[in-house]
């Protein structure tokens, strides 16, 4: 866990280092990261939005290949959640009984509420929500959506995340003040990004007392 959080809060540091180390595999590496990071549950802690921001910055200064960088990230982020709704419709009901204790009850509560806020557009608007991000097309696997209605807000929300998130990075992340206070920069970042749950997490709170 400690090396995670070093890992978010110094990625700029952490991704220079990579790409001096292991050149042209940095995209394999990317890739990797962030095909986890959206196809399994147990893994919804990775870092993502961050992670794209981190890696347009160092496209902009040379270091990776725009196009290639976007083009694999999207293909990884795709792959990743028809994984992740594979497996939610391959285990079915009984993730919803319990027996599976790596799948914390509040993270998927809490995905079930975007779901009955937003329906199928979830899968769109979860991209930009972690730990949502991970467990929406788990749920939809599980709540049986047909797989080309997934297929298709999948498809449009890998492509809005990767290239909004990346490109962010290619025309901000080098900014002085962004490359001076690059930690800062993330954690903005990773509170915008949590926000939203925040937000309707709150509001059903407060619901039954208003009512």
């Amino acid at each position: 866990m400690a090396f995670l959080i070093d890992l978010i809060l110094h990625l700029d540091k952490h991704l220079d280092a990579a790409i001096r180390d292991y050149g042209t595999w940095t995209y394999g590496l990317l890739f990797a990261i962030v095909f986890l990071e959206t196809g399994l549950v147990v893994t919804p802690i990775l870092p993502g939005d961050s992670l794209l921001f981190a890696a347009g910055a160092f496209a902009a200064r040379g270091s990776l290949e725009l196009p290639w960088l976007l083009g694999l990230l999207f293909v990884a982020a795709v792959l990743g959640d028809a994984l992740n709704y594979t497996i939610g419709h391959f285990l079915g009901p009984k993730v919803l009984d319990g027996r599976y204790r790596f799948l914390k009850r509040e993270y998927l509560e809490k995905t079930q509420r975007f779901y009955e806020r937003y329906g199928g557009k979830t899968i769109i608007i979860a991209r930009f929500v972690p730990i949502v991000r991970t467990f929406a097309p788990f749920m939809a696997g599980v709540g049986a959506m047909s797989y080309w209605k997934f297929a298709t807000y999948n498809v449009l929300g890998a492509f809005l995340w990767v290239f909004a998130c990346t490109l962010a990075g290619y025309f901000f992340g080098n900014l002085a003040v962004v490359k001076d206070n690059f930690t800062l920069v993330v954690l903005g970042i990773v509170f915008v990004s949590i926000l939203p749950g925040v937000i309707e997490f709150l509001r059903t709170r407060t619901a039954p007392s208003r009512g």
